[in-house]
């Protein structure tokens, strides 16, 4: 299969993490109709990356019945994808929430609510350029100013570090 084939990668999905419970928009073909049917789960694995190939778990409990969805990253019958909360996993795949009852998962991922402003002004700043970060950095986040100002620091001449040196030895014989 060629890249081609399937059209240009998706860049619009939010930042999900194992452990966050999330809301999928797809569209589902009935006969003639098109409809859009709505699947919130946790999601418990993401695979592959971010690439072509890359897929993630959701699952979710429905009329008492564990259900689990692996959809594919990039795939065209998803038309929304949004985090309803975020959770802190300690691990990168949840497959040991299949054997836990609904409120030892809630107590173990510890999730908070995400409000969608918060999420749409970090996807602003990320894209916004800042004043401060238009200066190139490097050696560990210092600007290059201050690189600059610590390379003169080091550059005092010779003879005058001599010299202080010489007189300290001297102070200290007598």
């Amino acid at each position: 299969m060629d890249l081609h084939q399937f059209g240009e990668l998706k860049k619009d999905f939010p930042e999900m993490k194992p452990g966050d419970t999330v809301r999928i928009h797809e569209k589902v073909v009935d006969k003639a109709k098109k409809k859009s049917q709505v699947f919130e789960g946790i999601l418990i694995a993401k695979k592959h990356g971010k690439g072509i190939n890359a897929t993630f778990t959701l699952r979710a409990i429905l009329d008492g019945v564990g259900v689990e969805k692996v959809y594919p990253l990039h795939s065209p019958l998803i038309e929304k994808m949004e985090v309803v909360k975020k959770g802190r996993a300690r691990r990168a795949k949840l497959y040991y929430i299949r054997e836990e009852s609904q409120k030892k998962i809630r107590r173990k991922l510890k999730s908070k609510t995400v409000n969608k402003r918060e999420t749409e002004a970090k996807q602003k700043r990320k894209t916004e350029a800042k004043p401060e970060d238009s200066k190139m950095k490097t050696e560990k986040g210092k600007t290059e100013k201050k690189i600059e100002e610590n390379k003169n620091k080091k550059e005092k001449p010779k003879a005058e570090t001599e010299n202080k040196t010489k007189e300290n030895k001297n102070k200290e014989k007598k």
